[in-house]
């Protein structure tokens, strides 16, 4: 009697032929997620495309440069059509009022410098879009993000993209372990954003031009203010600028309009050093001045931590690793120093400028591209 052979993995990973693999494409609308959905798509998978409308269609219509707009879906839908599969618009708006919106504006009421893109991944699409993806009797959810997911000999590994300039582990950072059991990044291993374009082309999608989203989407143009004054009416009550010892040195249009390290646009010219935004008190609604020396910080407390490392955060008194505390800046040598499985105070070996409550601290592997998590900057 034949013995019965282990079926091969597909490019998936899954021990299944890719007619018999159901994948979930979060698809935003752009180019990217548009892809992945395509390539899929032609490899036999039993694509089904969702794409969350996040926000008011109305407001969404008129509005380019952002993800899940009205126009956003129409062009989600059209590549379906294109390439052949079903697609799906799930109707989100309170669960990411809720879950995103309303606390970006309360963080940044609280004079903190909130990342939103990290919550939507985190509260909305890995949570909530993940489960819908399970209730499709879904065997994966795949998305456009670039990142990779490598198995390693514990299992599936978060690791950044092939393309440093397009890696998006900053953002992703809190995905976890069981999360990424079930996630796919088929488009982190490419060298460069014109492969995925060029991929759009081949495939004739509709959007193989389409421009790269700039802002946080629920943010028209980049003015965060109008946006919390808008969430939050009297955010922008005028206060004091104030130097370190107390002295009054002018007045502000709002806390929500200023950000630590801020130097520029301050009003109070004519001095002999430039000053910086070293503090917000949005409870005096002061913004507090001082030197550029003031900004430099080598121990950062970090909460809500998710850590995606082989041994558990506390099994060990200290961790050597590089971490990201910006989006835009490079990992830098640090240590991290356990106080609870979800807290740690992180010791950076070079001090950085303007780090800031309410962004992100990014925890990297010291050699490799393996991403070991991350958590949220807090006022110590």
């Amino acid at each position: 009697m034949a013995l019965d052979r282990p079926v091969p993995l597909n490019s998936l990973g899954l021990p299944k032929a890719p007619s018999e693999t159901r994948v979930v494409v979060a698809m935003s609308g752009g180019v990217d997620s548009s892809v992945v959905a395509a390539q899929l798509a032609e490899e036999g998978y039993d694509v089904v495309g969702v794409t969350l409308q996040l926000y008011d269609h109305g407001a969404a219509l008129a509005k380019k440069g952002a993800c899940c707009a009205g126009r956003d879906i129409h062009d989600a839908r059209r590549v379906a059509e294109t390439m052949g599969f079903p697609h799906y618009v799930l109707d989100y708006e309170n669960t990411f009022r809720e879950a995103v919106i309303d606390e970006f504006a309360d963080s940044y009421l609280a004079g903190a410098t909130p990342v939103p893109c990290i919550r939507c991944n985190e509260r909305v699409k890995f949570k909530d879009l993940l489960n819908t993806a399970r209730d499709l009797d879904a065997d994966c959810m795949a998305t456009g993000h670039y990142i990779q997911r490598k198995m390693g000999p514990q299992g599936a590994e978060l690791h950044c993209a092939a393309d440093a300039a397009r890696d998006q582990s900053y953002f992703l950072f809190s995905t976890t372990q069981e999360q990424l059991d079930f996630l796919r990044f088929p488009l982190g291993h490419l060298a460069s954003k014109a492969e995925t374009r060029a991929l759009a082309a081949k495939y004739g999608l509709p959007v193989a031009d389409k421009p790269d989203s700039q802002d946080i989407c629920f943010v028209p143009n980049g003015d965060y203010a109008a946006v919390i004054e808008k969430l939050r009416p009297g955010a922008a009550d005028p206060g004091e600028i104030v130097d370190i010892d107390g002295n009054v040195l002018g007045e502000h249009r709002g806390v929500i309009h200023y950000t630590i390290g801020q130097r520029r646009g301050l009003g109070i010219g004519g001095l002999a050093d430039p000053l910086y935004v070293v503090k917000l008190d949005p409870d005096t609604r002061r913004v507090i001045v001082g030197p550029k020396d003031l900004l430099s910080t080598r121990t950062v407390p970090v909460r809500e931590i998710n850590w995606l490392g082989d041994a558990p955060l506390t099994s060990r008194t200290e961790w050597e690793v590089e971490v990201k505390i910006r989006s835009t800046r490079p990992p830098r040598p640090a240590m991290i120093r356990p106080i609870t499985d979800t807290t740690a105070e992180i010791t950076l070996m070079t001090p950085e400028d303007g780090v800031s409550p309410g962004q992100a601290c990014v925890f990297y592997a010291s050699e490799g591209s393996r991403v070991l998590g991350g958590g949220w900057i807090h006022r110590g």
